[in-house]
């Protein structure tokens, strides 16, 4: 009993009447409602995947989809990013980042993406170090070039049976005109339409992911600044000066001039840091 396995006295009593009957008959609504608005949810969503399965011809059924993206500047602090979709919406515990190793790749698209790919699914293919398992579709953000990389580094690893799509924005990366490509073929929908809307939104979110993923990265590698070395520089005109020029390599090739003209950065500090740098 409950008694037993707490080793003290439990008590359940049931609310017949007055403000206690009220809480519990609320709650049990709200219960209510929030299963149906979940049971709605899920089978819009199942809608939404025999949609996709549709418009692009897939053999298989969907119920669950992973986006990737990548985020960097100029090569630094380079991230790629995985979300993933399921019945019930965004599936949170799936979502990984990945801190790109290759050097090479930090500034190659192509690679991060080949990088990110192996990395995910090697694991998968060899069932090593909890794995997540397969979906049933995977999407990058990107067109024909990332295709082609993608489908490629699935292939070497003989996953030939998951389908991938690309999705890229249009020249003036302009939401609603953008082209999909699978199998060789480029694919369109109609501005208003729901799919459209949907796969939209999962790219979105591989991206706002991505973006925040970089810039975690970015801050942490604030405090590992050469700027840090310079005597007098505290967080505040560190993250100023780094705002200003992009990264401590920039301030180091900076005039003192430019530097002088970093908000919160007097004169006296402006000629520290540049003998730092030049001395």
């Amino acid at each position: 009993t409950l008694t037993q396995k707490e080793n003290k006295q439990i008590t359940i009593s049931v609310a017949k009447k007055g403000s206690k009957l009220k809480v519990i008959n609320q709650a049990i609504k709200n219960a209510k409602d929030s299963l149906n608005r979940k049971l709605y949810e899920s089978q819009n969503n199942k809608d939404l995947f025999d949609s996709v399965a549709k418009k692009f011809n897939l053999e298989t059924n969907i119920s669950l989809i992973e986006v990737y993206d990548n985020s960097h500047i100029q090569g630094t602090n380079s991230v790629g990013a995985l979300i993933t979709y399921g019945e019930e919406g965004f599936i949170k515990k799936r979502y990984r980042k990945f801190n790109i190793k290759n050097k090479g790749n930090e500034q190659d698209d192509y690679g991060m993406m080949r990088e990110v790919l192996n990395r995910r699914f090697k694991k998968a293919v060899q069932e090593k170090d909890n794995y997540l398992s397969f979906p049933d579709l995977v999407m990058v953000d990107g067109g024909k070039g990332q295709y082609s990389v993608a489908r490629e580094t699935l292939n070497e690893l003989g996953l030939h049976d998951i389908p991938l799509i690309a999705i890229a924005k249009g020249k003036l990366r302009n939401s609603g005109n953008e082209t999909f490509f699978h199998n060789g073929k480029e694919y369109k929908f109609t501005r208003n339409d729901p799919t459209l809307f949907f796969l939209q939104r999962i790219r979105d979110e591989s991206h706002r992911f991505a973006i925040s993923a970089h810039r975690a990265k970015r801050k942490k590698g604030i405090s590992k600044s050469l700027l840090d070395q310079i005597e007098g520089i505290g967080s505040i005109r560190k993250r100023a000066l780094l705002n200003h020029f992009g990264s401590a390599r920039a301030v180091e090739s900076a005039s003192l001039d430019e530097i002088k003209s970093v908000d919160g950065v007097e004169e006296k500090v402006a000629k520290k840091i540049y003998n730092f740098f030049h001395e």
